[in-house]
């Protein structure tokens, strides 16, 4: 089979056999495969179309909504590989076809959804659905398909819809220029320093700069970056504010201003998204948006923002008090905290009152003990079992693939894991899949092959890869958004995994974080890298008493980040007005520091420009009441608990959007979400009340 593969024409690949997991066959695809296969692919979707349109029989749920969900399959399979490499490998070739394709691939979704042949056929569906026919799998996937050409315009007449495909042409344009260049402004901003410009960060961080700079080739100088294995220890540990604040400034005016200027796309993304709710009869994105979320409304949202400020913004006050006497005290004068001030002074707060340093932990955290207890959290709760799987082929050398099995040796799915930071890599953590879980006509369960994707600590020559607390932490996260899809038993794509509302799709991520507060996971596996030693309790028992540690402040700058997303997409008119001026109206109900000049969230805020969070970036503190809530029945019934944790998977993990996500939350936790267990556990209220 390779030789032949090595023999195919420019994208037959993809039309090919894979192995019997379905695994891309990484070693035999070239960026010359994409294109290709992606026109080829599309051609092939629109035949399928034009064959459940022509049908003379009337429509039905099988020969109608079925085989549109079923439709597409070349195109997913192509799709599924070259989105998760363009962020992952995104070299310039790589992105020149990613801006040839994306007006294609927009034009190709518009001529589905405003097919008004294929809506009629859809809305006869659902006017004449008998649900006492159908489970409720069935119910939900009508309905998402339903709203899914709501929201794309079909429900739109005449000019109107030609309106609607041009802009939703314009809007996939100008996201990708927002999240190239993003990417390409992150991986060219350098700062460099010689030997005495390293005061006070840890020999961890200086060994990385020096590795950086030698890699570039300037060996006896450091390099930092803006990748946050590299951003966050500077801004930590650095005793030099000059060099801080030069740092921060480095990454907080990125696409400002020069060759990867996001301003004017920022106006322009939001402007045309209100043009599209327009269309649509809304008087905002926000509220075209959020019709389809379990928050629902632009006020339901904006009431828990405001709730959540007036619960934590007096813990915020006295934090940021208490860290301004202490940063006096130690530098002998009284300073106005800065945002470059804020990581180095509350951790030097954070040491002296817990005597815990963020680098006694580091030792304890060697990249694979974190995996190997990451993984034994899984088969803990889920019987899940990780096995290396060799063979399987790989798109770069530092991943590692997985064969994920349950407890009886039944195959589950497969997992790729790509943990280091590159120049043609997007910044952040991510999970994506390869391949969805879904069941065909004949009733085969497709099992889902899962990605995730990190940017930590790398190995040196003296030490493997030792991670941070927030690592760890991520880790934590991005795994419980692949367990959600490895999880799952569903029957269609479009309700299986992930495939859920944004403002629940982070409750099972989030969920998984709360272990790492747990003596009993960390003991589980952080050993030190050189002695293997346990954690020692000391240790385990400063991780709790600084757990709620700088609380206020971490929830009102999500806040902010959360009021500044609503800004943006409850405008009623075109924006035509300076952004930063729109971002410091926006965030100032949650204003920590007094803004600096020439810097801006919104020209770097990919969540909301580029990557899906548009109107529901409030989602993370949605999902964050939830997680505390839903994680305090393990907390009443045992943490590890099989039983507790088989109900969440029934429930929720193996549920996709099978049905209403109230609905399965429910189902877990036996009543509606309650804040109470998010305050406690933050401190903001005491535990008993």
């Amino acid at each position: 089979m390779n030789n032949l593969m090595k023999e195919l024409e420019p994208g037959v690949i993809f039309a090919q056999p894979w192995n019997e997991k379905g695994l891309p066959p990484f070693e035999h695809i070239t960026t010359a495969d994409y294109e290709p296969a992606i026109l080829r692919a599309m051609d092939v979707h629109h035949r399928e179309i034009d064959e459940i349109v022509s049908q003379e029989d009337a429509p039905t749920f099988e020969n109608t909504i079925l085989r549109l969900e079923r439709s597409g399959e070349l195109l997913n399979r192509v799709l599924n590989v070259f989105y998760p490499m363009l962020s992952a490998c995104a070299d310039d070739e790589m992105m020149a076809i990613s801006t040839r394709l994306a007006p294609l691939l927009a034009e190709h979704s518009s001529a589905i959804t405003l097919n008004e042949e294929l809506w009629h056929r859809v809305k006869w569906v659902c006017d004449h659905f008998d649900a006492s026919c159908h489970d409720t799998e069935d119910q939900m996937l009508l309905k998402k398909t339903r709203e899914a050409f709501e929201r794309s315009g079909a429900t739109l007449e005449g000019e109107d819809r030609e309106k609607y495909r041009a802009l939703s042409k314009q809007l996939t344009e100008l996201t990708l220029k927002f999240e190239q260049n993003h990417l390409k402004a992150t991986s060219s901003i350098e700062m460099w320093l010689t030997g005495d410009d390293l005061d006070g960060l840890p020999e961890t961080a200086v060994e990385a700069a020096a590795v950086a700079a030698k890699e570039k080739g300037r060996e006896g100088e450091y390099l930092i970056t803006l990748h946050a294995p590299s951003y966050m220890p500077f801004m930590k540990y650095s005793a030099r504010r000059d060099l801080r604040r030069r740092l921060y400034l480095l990454y907080n005016t990125q696409c400002t201003a020069g060759e990867f200027d996001n301003t004017q796309l920022t106006k322009d993304i939001a402007n045309t998204r209100l043009a599209i709710a327009r269309l649509m009869g809304c008087s905002t994105y926000a509220q075209y948006r959020l019709q389809y979320s379990m928050a629902q409304t632009p006020q339901r949202v904006m009431d828990m923002l405001e709730q959540l400020k007036e619960a934590y913004a007096p813990a915020m006050r006295q934090e940021m008090h208490q860290l301004a006497e202490f940063a006096a005290s130690i530098e002998h004068e009284r300073l106005t905290l800065m945002p470059w001030d804020y990581a180095y002074y509350a951790n030097k707060q954070k040491e002296a009152l817990f005597d815990l340093n963020d680098e006694e932990l580091r030792p304890f955290f060697p990249l694979e003990s974190v995996i190997s207890g990451v993984f034994g959290l899984a088969t803990r709760l889920y019987g899940l079992h990780f096995i290396e799987n060799r063979d399987a082929q790989r798109f770069n050398p530092e991943v590692k693939v997985y064969t994920v099995n349950d407890e009886n040796g039944a195959y589950v799915g497969t997992l790729y894991t790509d943990f280091f930071p590159r120049d043609t890599k997007q910044s952040g953590a991510w999970m994506t899949n390869f391949g969805e879980q879904w069941a065909d006509a004949s009733g085969m369960d497709h099992r889902p092959i899962v990605s995730l994707t990190m940017n930590f600590t790398r190995p040196t020559p003296s030490r493997p890869s030792l991670l941070t607390y927030g690592e760890v932490n991520t880790f934590l996260h991005e795994f419980g958004h692949a367990l959600h899809s490895l999880l799952s038993r569903c029957k269609y794509v479009s309700t299986s995994g992930t495939n859920v509302y944004r403002d629940f799709v982070e409750m099972p991520s989030q969920f998984h974080e709360n272990y790492l507060r747990q003596p009993d996971f960390l003991n589980s596996f952080a050993r030190h890298y050189l002695t293997g030693d346990c954690i020692p309790q000391s240790l385990i028992d400063k991780v709790q008493a600084s757990s709620q540690y700088g609380a206020g402040y971490a929830c009102l700058r999500q806040l902010g980040f959360g009021y500044l997303d609503m800004a943006w997409h409850m405008i009623t008119e075109p924006y035509q007005g300076q952004p930063n001026s729109l971002e410091r109206s926006a965030m100032k109900p949650v204003q920590i520091f007094e803004p600096v000049d020439g810097c801006m969230t919104s020209t770097q805020f990919g969540h909301i420009f580029s990557g899906g969070y548009a109107a529901g970036y409030y989602g993370y503190k949605w999902a964050e009441m939830l997680d505390a809530d839903a994680f305090s029945r393990m907390e009443e019934e045992g943490i590890f608990n099989r039983d507790t944790a088989a109900d969440l998977v029934r429930c929720i993990l193996s549920r996709g959007s099978s049905d209403e996500a109230m609905t399965l939350y429910e189902q877990f936790c036996g009543r509606p979400p309650r804040i109470d267990a998010m305050l406690r556990r933050d401190g903001i209220i005491p535990q008993n009340e």
